[in-house]
Formats: C-alpha cells, sequence, structure tokens
C-alpha cells in the first residue's frame, strides 16, 4: 500500500522516463552530503567544495581565494558548437578584486563519448568497479590536457590569461577585471572571457545539509586542529532525531547555524536517542528549509566560452569536453600554510624539475602548490572528506575503495530516511528503520550496500537534457564521481549530470541518486523527483518545502557572461 507521497509521485512522474550519462560514484555520496563546506552567515561567502586548510567554516580559518566553489559547463545554447566553463572562487580581497598570490586554472580535454562500462549484471561487482577506475586512470595519464590559465597582475585589477595546449598553439592576452571581452586565437576563433565579480550562483539550503550531517562547525566554534570534533558520531538523516539537542532546529535559538555559532560543548557529541522526532501530529520534521543560504553572496569568477573547434581538431567526433578547475598559491606566500608544500602537482620527478627541459608554463606553476580542486560538485565534500591530500581533480581515481566505503557510510544514515517518507531507497539498510552509525575499514563488506545505488540508471525528468535525440545512455552514479571532472555532452543542454548549467538544483538532484530510480516512487523515480513540491505536500513531514530552493536569487542571464551581475559594484 502506498503512502500518500507515493500517490503524488506516481501523479508527477507521468513526464517522460529518462536519460543520463557518465561520471562517478561520487555523484552518489555527494548526493546527500550534497555540499558540504560552506559558512551561510551573511558575513561570510560561501564554503561549497574546500580543503579543510581553506576551510573557512572553521572558527580560526579566515576566507581564502584558493578555496574554490563551483565548477560550471554547459553547450551554449543558439545550435553552436560552443562550450561554456565558468569557475567560482571566494571574493579575497574583494568581490572584483583578485589575490596576486594566486593562480587559477580551468583544465580540460575532449573525447569521444564513452563506450558503456560494466553493462552486464555479472560485470557490476567490486572488481569490476576497480578495473573500470583503473582503466580510467590510465587513458587520463596518457592524454595530454589543455588549460585556461589565469595570474592576476597590478594589484588584482587586471590578469593575465594564458591559452595553453590548444591544438592552434598557445597565446596570452591580459584583461581588465569586471568586463566581458572577446579575444582571438591565433587560427582566428574567437573566445569570450570575462574575469570578475558576479553574484554566488549557488543556491542551496547549507545549514540543512550540515544538520543533516550533524557536521559541528557550522554549528559551534571548532577550530580546524579539532579533526575529532567535525562530523560527529551521531547518525546522518534527513529528518531530525528526537533528543539530538545538539543539531535539531531551536525555535529559541532560530539561527543557530544559520550565521551564528556557540561555544562547542566538552567532549564529542552524541545521541542516545532511537527514534525520529514527530510533532503533535505525527510529522516529522525535515533538517531541510528550504531557504537560499547564499542570497546575496558575491563571488569572484572566471567565465569563458570557447568554440569546440578550437578545443579539439576532431569535433564531430569528440563530443565530451571534460573539465575541471585548479587553485594554486605561490610557495612563497605566507597563505595556506596547511597546506603540504610536496610534489602533489604532478610536475614529474626531481630529477626531471632539475635537470630535464621544461616549457615556460611548467616553471610558472614550480613557484605554486596546488590547494583546491573542483570538477564534480560535492565531490571533496561528500566523498573525499575535504581532505587537503585527496584534491586531485581527474586524478582521484585512486579513491574509487575508498568512495564505497564513504558511501556505505552515509548511506546507514540516509537510506532509513528515504523509507521513512514512503519512498524507495537503492542502499540495502536492510530492516534498519531509524539512521545508525557504521563506518567501513573495507570496501569489500560496503559493497553489497551500495551496489545497487552504483550502477542504477538515473532517470531524467523528461527529454528536454538531449535535443539532439541521439540514442545517449543514461548516467549511473558510479560514472558521474571518477575522475572527477565535469563531463560536458556536447549534444545534450549540458544539465546535469551531462554538463552543468547554473540553473540545475544540483543539491536536490544529488539527494535524489540515494532513491530508487527504477520502483522507488509508485513506479520509477527521477532526478527531479525531490524537487517536486507535491511531494512534500503529501508527505507527513514538517515543513512542506523541497530541501532547496528551486531558483537562484537573482535571475541568470541568457547571454555571456550568464551568471547574475553582482549584487554590489565592484571595488
Amino acid at each position: 500500500m502506498h503512502s500518500p507521497a507515493l500517490n503524488a509521485l506516481a501523479d508527477i512522474r507521468r513526464s517522460s522516463p529518462t536519460h543520463l550519462e557518465e561520471t562517478i560514484m561520487k555523484a552518489t555520496l555527494r548526493i546527500f552530503t550534497l555540499s558540504a563546506l560552506l559558512l551561510t552567515a551573511p558575513t561570510f561567502a560561501a564554503d561549497h567544495n574546500d580543503p579543510n586548510a581553506v576551510n573557512s567554516i572553521f572558527s580560526d580559518i579566515e576566507l581564502n581565494a584558493a578555496d574554490l566553489y563551483d565548477m560550471f559547463g554547459w553547450p551554449a545554447d543558439g545550435g553552436e558548437d560552443r562550450v561554456v566553463l565558468a569557475l567560482t572562487f571566494a571574493p579575497v580581497p574583494n568581490a572584483g578584486t583578485f589575490d596576486t598570490d594566486m593562480l587559477y586554472r580551468i583544465r580540460l580535454y575532449p573525447s569521444p563519448r564513452i563506450v558503456r562500462p560494466l553493462n552486464e549484471a555479472s560485470d557490476q561487482d567490486l572488481r569490476s568497479f576497480v578495473r573500470y577506475a583503473k582503466a580510467a586512470a590510465k587513458k587520463y595519464k596518457a592524454k595530454g590536457t589543455m588549460e585556461v590559465r589565469i595570474t592576476p597582475l597590478d594589484e588584482g585589477r587586471s590578469l593575465q590569461v594564458d591559452f595553453l595546449g590548444f591544438p592552434g598553439g598557445d597565446f596570452r592576452k591580459t584583461l581588465p577585471a569586471n568586463d566581458s571581452h572577446v579575444v582571438t586565437s591565433p587560427t582566428g576563433h574567437e573566445i569570450s572571457v570575462y574575469l570578475g565579480a558576479r553574484d554566488d550562483a549557488f543556491f542551496n539550503d547549507l545549514p540543512g545539509f550540515f544538520r543533516s550531517i550533524n557536521y559541528a562547525p557550522q554549528f559551534y566554534e571548532v577550530p580546524h586542529a579539532w579533526t575529532d570534533r567535525r562530523e560527529s558520531e551521531i547518525p546522518k538523516t534527513l529528518l531530525e532525531l528526537e533528543e539530538n539537542h545538539h543539531f535539531n532546529f531551536d525555535p529559541e535559538f532560530p539561527h543557530h547555524g544559520q550565521g551564528e555559532t556557540t561555544q562547542h560543548p566538552d567532549g564529542a557529541l552524541t545521541w542516545e536517542g532511537g527514534d525520529y522526532k514527530r510533532d503533535e501530529n505525527g510529522n516529522f520534521r525535515f533538517v531541510y528549509s528550504g531557504r537560499d543560504a547564499q542570497a546575496g553572496i558575491d563571488v569572484n569568477a572566471v567565465i569563458v566560452e570557447l568554440p569546440l573547434e578550437f578545443i579539439t581538431r576532431n569535433p564531430r567526433n569528440h563530443r565530451l569536453v571534460n573539465a575541471w578547475g585548479e587553485s594554486w598559491v605561490l610557495r612563497a606566500s605566507s597563505q595556506v600554510e596547511l597546506i603540504s608544500d610536496d610534489d602533489r602537482s604532478g610536475l614529474g620527478s626531481w630529477w626531471h624539475r632539475v635537470f630535464g627541459r621544461r616549457s615556460d608554463a611548467k616553471k610558472q606553476l614550480e613557484m605554486y602548490k596546488r590547494v583546491d580542486t573542483d570538477g564534480v560538485p560535492f565531490s571533496d565534500a561528500a566523498l573525499s572528506e575535504r581532505w587537503d591530500g585527496r584534491q586531485l581533480g581527474a586524478r582521484n581515481l585512486k579513491l574509487a575503495r575508498w568512495y564505497v566505503q564513504r558511501f556505505g557510510h552515509l548511506g546507514w544514515g540516509f537510506a532509513p530516511s528515504v523509507s521513512a517518507l514512503g519512498l524507495g531507497s537503492c542502499f540495502d539498510h536492510g530492516d534498519v528503520k531509524v539512521p545508525t552509525v557504521r563506518h567501513y575499514d573495507l570496501a569489500t563488506p560496503a559493497f553489497p550496500r551500495v551496489k545497487k545505488c552504483f550502477f542504477q540508471e538515473l532517470n531524467m525528468p523528461d527529454d528536454s537534457w538531449n535535443p539532439s535525440g541521439k540514442p545517449i545512455p543514461l548516467r549511473r552514479p558510479f560514472e558521474i564521481f571518477v575522475p572527477n571532472v565535469n563531463s560536458i555532452d556536447m549534444d545534450t543542454n549540458g544539465t546535469w549530470p551531462y554538463g552543468r548549467r547554473p540553473e540545475d538544483q544540483v543539491a536536490t538532484r544529488f539527494l535524489s541518486i540515494f532513491l530508487d530510480h527504477e520502483d522507488g516512487c509508485g513506479g520509477p523515480c527521477n532526478l527531479e523527483t525531490l524537487g517536486q513540491q507535491s511531494l512534500w505536500d503529501a508527505a507527513p513531514i514538517e515543513p512542506k518545502t523541497p530541501p532547496n530552493p528551486l531558483e537562484n536569487d537573482k535571475p541568470f542571464l541568457n547571454e555571456f557572461p550568464y551568471l547574475a551581475e553582482p549584487h554590489q559594484p565592484p571595488q
């Protein structure tokens, strides 16, 4: 017998099934862990996807220009083969002025659409998944990448923009900040460039997310060194737990975790209850409010729009543009001292650096150390736990087994919450009805629990994502997060997970990955299921709102540079 929420969903999903395609498992994980690492206070900018060393959610970490926020990428509308790439990051020293200790890179390479791996049920095991990751790692290691490199000049008011590794040769432009420009490559291709302040395009209820994972630094004063005080040993959950006084919403302190923090209690934060919290009508209380914590906040951004013919000599077959962003800081700078000064940059062996022949571009990088990477939204926040040493971008393939373990841990929290609402979850939590804390030291015992989530096809809400009408397969979670790149399919409209458009409510879509897309919603679920107001109207829950806002606080633009104008004039 279906719940009212399921009956409402059966009506909602009469739009068509859907298709999704590739990029990996981090998606499944990030799904609920959505957007880890972000301060919501109006006096701070957002921490969307940082390593801990620059995560200003900690009480002793200042906002840092190395903190990347989001990586957007989608085919430009209008029928031309042009791709838009937008990297946003912390507005330091302020929105519209860039930190001259920094260097930013948008790295990309084109490739054919990958032949679907692991189709047969017999291939859907842990060993096959690890083989997939290793094969992808070899391809990424062998493939040379191109990049757009941005180096701030003139006290951050102008920027040196280098186009490196593209088929037509390298070239450089120096451009003033806070304006749109059109530059022409040596091969005659026109490239649009914007460098400067924009409205933060990330519209999410981040306090709700941190409440869902009982993450102490959002609510309490936690220094960076308190590694054992970050994720408390309280179960992850979408529904408030009874007697969870540390993190449940308190009407007498309504802004706790929403810009206001308190002193951390002595000792670890734990939970002694055994059930969900319910009101006098028997309704659950949602950990989300649906409010946009980023409303009114500006960021710095690098936005480029490039012709596919500029990126590849084979635009007919190279229909995927794989992209990710990186932030680098001068080694001589006093910034980000917590980041190890080792050779995580992938610049080669010591012998090669000392005696080998290096280009000027490589010599420049040797003056910097990499701090942050950003490809798939929430990949670092959810799966990598924002560890400094896991900022690997496309080289995250070696973390495949860890992602299985981490997803297993998250599943024991979120999946029972999904089931409590009358929805079907892809995570196997047996007869466990209330979230619990379980950690895995090995991937082997976790894999049977997460297998269906990793390999299920993710349904789209309708066919608008595929305007070309080509037989593009639906994507599956394990393909979305390994490697950690934004894989933009030029034959789609670039909505997530075929890219990432600014208007995508990616956080709610990620949450939907824990649903059973085959038959968890009175029939198939899709990536927009949890964004349907009808579902929440029928669910036994308060407040009756989708977990995240469905629109940005400022409308996006229909033309370059696409992200909304900043709230305050650039300084």
